[in-house]
């Protein structure tokens, strides 16, 4: 007997909001309906009454909201006759792609900045079979080198600057309206390439303007904060900026693809972008983990940071309803992790006493 799912991926879930037909041919590994957490002992920890919630799109089949994206620009370049695609990449959306890619049996081709990618993800990338190019350059070189090559070669791009990548993550505002009953009042999100918080911000307009079935309480929106990393914050100098440096690797971005998108959500929800040091980011990757037991990549911690400190300075009021999205699981950079732990694995004999000798010393 074969069981079936009543949704087996995003795009089933929401085909009536998607570019999708009914004949179109769904390259899903069974991405989205990613858990949407509350923050129960951090809002105790700073001392403040808030609502805080955490849509751990690290628990997508390639453990970023990457995949969200690529179900759809995979689906749509299979349907178009594309037997190959293309992308560069900080690590996340070349998994994603390879993955895809190896899920619809065409060809996938990444470009990393070479010695610049989280092992996490390189090693994903390697075991869904993509070739990958490691270039003397960074995301933004290799950016360049995408949109050029496809008017010399028949490969899709399936970087944000596809529009369906954009169709795919605003289903995640879908899922976070449908599971609160609400929106929420600010959502936070870390900006890279900014594609994301296009999307979110799509996704909220499109419930907020949709009379299908919805409660009135849907038709507001949140306001957008974008937080970025101080050594990748292109939208905190107000341009773009070349050679960004960040622990942060998927955020390390200077020339944002959708720079004029997200100064848009920025602007029509009343929100604002702010940047952090790596310290900060990793702060907060730390605080969520021994607060709450939730294991997201630095780039995801730098929603949080921001979301934190707002709190602290009265942007957002108490009282507040918060999403802070993480966009990746922390064991997409193991190496980082371990770096900034400061208490190491200790070594004891293998008896009773010893044992306890660890416990007792402990408590």
């Amino acid at each position: 007997m074969v069981l079936k799912n009543k949704y087996t991926g995003l795009i089933e879930r929401y085909k009536h909001r998607l570019p999708v037909a009914d004949d179109t041919p769904v390259i899903s590994l069974g991405e989205g309906n990613t858990p949407l957490i509350q923050l129960r002992n951090i809002p105790d920890f700073i001392g403040k009454e808030v609502e805080i919630y955490v849509k751990f799109e690290g628990l997508n089949p390639t453990g970023s909201f990457k995949d969200r994206g690529m179900t759809m620009a995979v689906t749509k370049a299979v349907e178009e006759g594309s037997r190959a695609i293309i992308c560069a990449s900080t690590g996340n959306t070349s998994a994603s792609a390879a993955a895809y890619a190896a899920r619809a049996g065409i060809s996938a081709f990444v470009l990393i900045p070479e010695g610049k990618i989280a092992l996490g993800k390189l090693a994903q990338t390697m075991m869904y079979g993509a070739l990958i190019m490691q270039i003397r350059g960074n995301f933004d070189d290799g950016m360049k080198l995408v949109k050029e090559i496809v008017d010399h070669a028949p490969v899709t791009i399936v970087n944000s600057i596809n529009p369906f990548r954009i169709q795919g993550q605003k289903t995640a505002a879908f899922e976070i309206i449908d599971e609160l009953a609400c929106v929420p009042d600010y959502h936070c999100l870390p900006v890279g390439n900014a594609g994301n918080i296009t999307a979110y911000w799509q996704g909220y307009r499109e419930y907020a303007s949709s009379t299908e079935s919805l409660p009135a309480v849907v038709a507001s929106r949140p306001v957008m904060c974008g937080y970025q990393a101080a050594g990748a914050a292109p939208f905190i100098a107000g341009k773009m900026i070349d050679n960004p440096e960040t622990v942060a690797t998927a955020i390390r971005i200077g020339h944002p693809q959708s720079w004029d998108y997200a100064w848009a959500a920025q602007k029509e929800s009343g929100g604002w972008f702010k940047c952090f040091t790596d310290q900060q980011i990793l702060d907060a990757q730390k605080l969520l983990a021994a607060q709450e037991g939730i294991f997201c990549e630095p780039a995801s911690a730098t929603s949080l940071a921001g979301a934190l400190h707002d709190l602290s300075e009265g942007n957002i009021p108490e009282g507040s309803k918060i999403v802070c999205t993480l966009t990746g699981n922390g064991l997409k950079d193991p190496d980082t992790a371990i770096q900034q732990c400061t208490e190491k694995p200790i070594t004891i004999d293998a008896n009773l006493d010893a044992v306890k000798a660890a416990i007792l010393d402990r408590l």
